[in-house]
């Protein structure tokens, strides 16, 4: 990790970027997602951020546009995807593009941020079960995956209204990206 280097990404790097998510997942699903988000206006503000590992670009991270339902002056975002190639996983490349991601849209005055993923892997960075709050993902997640759809509240912001649906761009909006 001592080589890594993580930055907001540019126009110039998306070969790069749908190169990382195909060798990562093994599959071109979530390369077609990434750059479907990428291009979706309805995703905007939008970040994303690449690892470069000795001049070799290792991970990516992307969040992208969410809103509450009930909460119209909540800013918000959604984690997805996280790509590590296969070579640079299990090093801590995951992780920093995490947190990196997380300081910025803090700096941004971001107020919540969303991810569905392993509930053993996001707590670490501060991500709890988000129905705990009332905060309902865009479809239903099944019951023995409650704990894997999750939020982060990186502002003081407080929700007002007791059950939220959170919508998200339209290129996510589809229940084939809603399950664990």
């Amino acid at each position: 990790m001592n080589n890594v280097l993580i930055r907001e990404t540019s126009g110039e790097d998306l070969d790069a970027i749908l190169k990382v998510e195909r060798q990562a997942f093994g599959s071109e699903i979530e390369a077609q997602l990434t750059s479907d988000l990428l291009a979706d206006p309805t995703a905007m503000p939008l970040y994303s951020f690449i690892a470069i590992d000795d001049g070799q670009p290792v991970g990516h991270v992307l969040f992208t546009r969410a809103r509450l339902n009930n909460e119209p002056d909540l800013s918000a975002q959604i984690l997805a995807p996280l790509a590590v190639v296969p070579e640079a996983q299990n090093k801590g490349i995951g992780g920093e593009l995490t947190r990196f991601g997380l300081r910025w849209l803090r700096a941004e005055g971001i107020d919540l941020v969303f991810v569905l993923g392993h509930p053993t892997y996001y707590p670490r960075f501060g991500f709890e079960a988000a129905g705990n709050y009332g905060l309902n993902a865009p479809y239903p997640i099944k019951a023995e995956h409650y704990e894997a759809w999750m939020v982060q509240f990186l502002s003081q912001a407080q929700i007002q209204t007791p059950q939220n649906q959170v919508l998200c761009a339209e290129t996510m909006d589809e229940p084939e990206y809603w399950t664990e």
